[in-house]
């Protein structure tokens, strides 16, 4: 997979970078990817496959959970693998091969995945407004976006991370969210990644309650 220089992109993540907000901090960063193999994208590939496939295989004892849909055809197991192999991109000192299909969910559509986003980055979204320009900070994401992987064609998934030291786990972050976009004609990937701190507890206050009312009720709205 390379990297792939987007300016629209860039744009964002320059606004992204460091959002200071008074009482909390918003860190983002998007970066696209073409899904063409590079280096040790093949290898990794193959290893990756044959893990999937030995999943199968053992999934058809009586005492043993079935697989995830993800691994079931071929056409997602390559789904999985490039996901993956992102994951290795934007931390290529980082083993993922322990990654699990059930990490990643898939939002159906578009909108869901702008419920998550007007709910979480209400905030920014209106620095944006007073700071940058006339298009929402939303309208602009979608045309940055449509403009790399063609939204209409793409899969929107999350990923979650379940280890410690997984480095997309944002220490000390009051909430944290990985998406990716998929487009399988284009074979490319744009990931989304985007943290809030906070500023109180960086300055030494305590903070409860720091989590929205409103997020089980979110989640509970994601095919997992």
């Amino acid at each position: 997979m390379k990297f792939l220089e987007c300016p629209s992109l860039d744009r964002l993540n320059d606004f992204f970078g460091d959002l200071n907000l008074g009482e909390r901090t918003i860190r983002g960063c998007l970066e696209a990817y073409t899904c063409k193999h590079a280096g040790t994208d093949k290898k990794l590939s193959i290893s990756l496959e044959n893990e999937m496939l030995e999943l199968i295989e053992n999934s058809s004892s009586p005492d043993s959970p079935p697989p995830d849909d993800m691994l079931l055809t071929r056409s997602s197991r390559r789904t999985l693998i490039y996901l993956i192999l992102t994951l290795y991109h934007m931390y290529p000192d980082y083993d993922f091969s322990a990654v699990k299909a059930h990490q990643f969910f898939t939002e159906e559509s578009w909108d869901n995945f702008k419920l998550i986003f007007d709910t979480y980055m209400i905030e920014a979204s209106k620095e944006w407004d007073e700071t940058v320009g006339d298009v929402s900070l939303l309208d602009t994401l979608y045309m940055a976006l449509d403009e790399v992987v063609k939204l209409g064609d793409c899969e929107i998934y999350g990923y979650v991370p379940d280890s410690e030291a997984d480095p997309l786990v944002e220490k000390g972050a009051i909430w944290s969210f990985n998406f990716l976009f998929y487009n399988r004609k284009l074979k490319r990937v744009v990931t989304f990644r985007f943290s809030c701190f906070s500023n109180l507890v960086a300055d030494g206050f305590l903070m409860d309650g720091v989590l929205n009312e409103g997020d089980d009720e979110i989640f509970a709205d994601m095919d997992i």
